[in-house]
């Protein structure tokens, strides 16, 4: 509960973890409360549960061998081992992803390592989707970078200047969990914003030339990603 003597009128708000608070004016009595929060009792119920279904799952992970990873919508378990880690780097040898002995007593060192790896892998693929989606769109090709993006899978920055023929699209790191298709559906997503900014009808219009079941993909992915691993690590 808050209360704020510049506030007029009760208000609820259901936050991001599904918890709600209550918007209080200054002076009013727990009775007034009680009564406001029972006649809006309906759509709290709907609020939370459609922020229970939005709510991000994202597991933690140990730095420990048989720890599960995936990667293009397949399961790689996690092999802490010095064979085959160099320099500090995690690899994918013989179906499972190799990390040197010395990256799992430290946390941050290890998931570093773990990020890292998912970058290069995730640039490395998509360097072969991106042209072809490029083309089949209409749209020029643009740099391609793979990093943290925080909780967005995405970005497109157009050109800065005259100077800079490309554009630039980011894919964030957690997206190479995903299955293909949905990494695709990403890639088509920013290659729209080529030529559409923002999100109206014509950048709607656009992508479902291009991409027909954009719908389903988009309301798979905001089902399977919330449940993706997003980089805890205890």
């Amino acid at each position: 509960m808050r209360s704020s003597a510049r506030r007029k009128r009760f208000a609820l708000t259901v936050e991001t973890d599904a918890t709600l608070t209550l918007h209080t004016p200054a002076g009013r009595s727990t009775a007034e409360a009680e009564q406001f929060v029972r006649a809006h009792r309906d759509w709290l119920l709907t609020k939370r549960r459609e922020r229970e279904r939005a709510r991000p799952l994202s597991p933690t992970k140990q730095l420990a061998d048989g720890e599960v990873f995936r990667y293009l919508g397949r399961t790689y378990r996690l092999d802490v081992s010095d064979e085959g880690a160099a320099g500090g780097r995690v690899r994918l040898i013989a179906g499972r992803l190799v990390m040197g002995a010395n990256l799992t007593a430290d946390p941050a060192a290890g998931k570093a390592a773990l990020v890292d790896w998912y970058c290069r892998a995730g640039r490395s693929w998509t360097g072969h989707r991106l042209q072809p989606w490029a083309a089949r769109m209409g749209v020029a090709e643009p740099e391609l970078v793979v990093r943290d993006l925080g909780d967005r899978w995405g970005s497109y920055r157009p050109p800065q200047d005259a100077s800079t023929a490309k554009g630039l699209m980011s894919l964030g790191w957690p997206l190479f969990q995903l299955p293909m298709h949905l990494i695709d559906y990403v890639i088509a997503h920013e290659l729209a914003h080529v030529k559409v900014s923002g999100h109206r009808d014509d950048f709607w219009r656009l992508l479902r030339v291009a991409l027909p079941e954009y719908e389903e993909r988009r309301d798979e992915l905001d089902e399977l990603g919330r449940r993706m691993w997003m980089g805890d690590i205890w």
